[in-house]
């Protein structure tokens, strides 16, 4: 159901042995020569170097020597593990690049957050423009606790930098849709965020996202997946190819920030999601901007020829929104209609 993408990676032991492997013989010796430098017994073993490290603060600054001793090409060809004893270390040892071994290691609360789930979701309603009654909401990740604080934006910048990045999304994406079942009724619609990048294998990657919405008991016509808004689409048939799997479920799409930029009128034509969202620079203040009507119009046009929704999103203010539905939008969210709750304070009938 998983592959190593995707599973967690484990814990940094507070005092183990952390080992480095590269191909290059010659790099071993270096390696071994500065651990010695740095005060830890470096071992030899193959095309492996090792040594023993007393605290986690050791171990980061060994790493840091690492980077600033070697250069790139020779960084390139690192792959790092920690065991708890040297014995751990046999042929099944999951190795990782050097630069995401130092990336987890520089950043370790966050990547205990990933590691740990320590988050949440909050939700923000997305009304009907025309009678502002409840269609559904979107599931926003968020810290479980003020113990364990973070940005969502820098914690998913962390997962990219760390190879975290498919574990990340895959378990917000599984957590979005369990809390969902015990709060929001059947019938309205669960928008939940995703990353493309993350998905190499639309079958194999997305298996576990199915599996959480039929354990949980969640219709998948409920269920509305959308492509972030921080990611350009560089390859439009692998996209394509992640929408389909979705739908062959029942599940529907979205295509996120229509009209900033990677999401062109030209691309909504190819792609055909379910839903389509305006970016809120182009809301924001459309009362106040000719082309922003004119281009909320034309979303609204080729949204029509494909048969898609179209929701305006950012909407803080009733011009936009009157202005939103002269054009045409159906759907609207906005601090105007309400801002993310924590998803289990959401008062529902559910049965």
């Amino acid at each position: 159901m998983s592959c190593s993408k995707c599973r967690p990676t484990g814990d940094f032991p507070e005092s183990g042995f952390v080992h480095i492997r590269t191909d290059h013989p010659v790099l071993v010796q270096s390696l071994i020569s500065l651990l010695k430098e740095n005060d830890l017994e470096g071992i030899h073993s193959g095309n492996v170097a090792s040594a023993k490290y007393n605290n986690l603060i050791q171990l980061q600054d060994v790493m840091a020597k690492s980077l600033e001793t070697f250069n790139g090409i020779a960084v390139g060809s690192y792959y790092c593990s920690v065991t708890s004893t040297l014995e751990e270390i046999s042929v099944f040892t999951p190795w990782i690049s050097f630069q995401h071994f130092y990336e987890r290691m520089k950043h370790i609360d966050l990547y205990d957050i990933i590691q740990q789930q320590l988050f949440t979701t909050h939700s923000q309603p997305i009304v009907f423009l025309q009678s502002g009654e409840i269609y559904g909401y979107e599931f926003l990740l968020r810290p479980s606790t003020e113990e364990f604080e973070f940005k969502p934006y820098e914690l998913f910048q962390f997962a990219e930098r760390a190879g975290l990045q498919a574990l990340l999304d895959g378990n917000a994406r599984m957590t979005s849709i369990r809390n969902s079942a015990g709060a929001v009724s059947p019938g309205l619609k669960r928008f939940i965020n995703f990353l493309p990048s993350s998905i190499y294998d639309p079958k194999h990657c997305l298996a576990t996202t199915f599996k959480a919405a039929a354990d949980a008991g969640v219709d998948p016509n409920d269920l509305v997946f959308e492509v972030v808004e921080t990611e350009e689409i560089a390859d439009i048939d692998h996209l394509k190819s992640i929408l389909q799997a979705y739908q062959e479920q029942g599940m529907k799409v979205a295509l996120d920030d229509l009209g900033a930029g990677h999401s062109t009128l030209s691309v909504l034509k190819e792609l055909k999601p379910d839903y389509v969202k305006i970016d809120r620079k182009i809301v924001s203040f459309c009362d106040e901007d000719a082309s922003k009507e004119d281009m909320i119009q034309k979303i609204v046009e080729v949204a029509r020829e494909i048969g898609a929704v179209v929701l305006a999103e950012g909407i803080e203010r009733k011009e936009e929104a009157d202005i939103a539905l002269r054009c045409g939008v159906e759907l609207a969210q906005g601090y105007f209609f309400g801002r993310p709750v924590p998803t289990n304070s959401l008062v529902t009938a559910v049965q």
